[in-house]
């Protein structure tokens, strides 16, 4: 079994997953949009181009997100999205991209647990964790 996170977005998921794709040296493979789908008669119009399905490999992981439909979305809480990667350097570069237009709750540094920890959230408003841990 994996667990793969699924993003909700305001509106927003497109120009998110480009940022992402970017960011994580990823590979979009599916974006579909409102218009795209079986569905479209029934989603109002202004809504066809925003993203019904998007898809990002990130090699052993998915990340997967949609817009929320118009008075659906809520903002995410209580939960952040652990990243998790083998070279300090790596952690900053993430962090660093993230960080841009987002806001910062933990800076990234040394903990008891981790070469590299930090909290953000992303200027989409998604809720990150990066971790570098100790090689033992």
């Amino acid at each position: 079994m994996k667990i793969n996170s699924y993003l909700m977005f305001n509106g927003n998921c497109e120009a998110a997953f480009k940022f992402y794709e970017q960011c994580f040296d990823g590979k979009i493979t599916m974006m579909m949009t409102h218009r795209e789908a079986p569905s479209a008669e029934h989603i109002s119009p202004e809504w066809h181009d925003k993203i019904m399905h998007a898809c990002l490999d990130l090699g052993d992981r998915l990340l997967m997100g949609s817009d929320s439909p118009s008075g659906y979305f809520e903002t995410p809480q209580g939960f952040y999205v652990q990243i998790s990667v083998a070279e300090p350097a790596e952690a900053e570069r993430i962090f660093h991209a993230l960080a841009e237009n987002g806001k910062v709750k933990m800076p990234l540094e040394q903990t008891f647990w981790s070469v590299r920890f930090g909290m953000l959230v992303d200027r989409f408003g998604t809720p990150w964790m990066v971790n570098c841990e100790q090689v033992a």
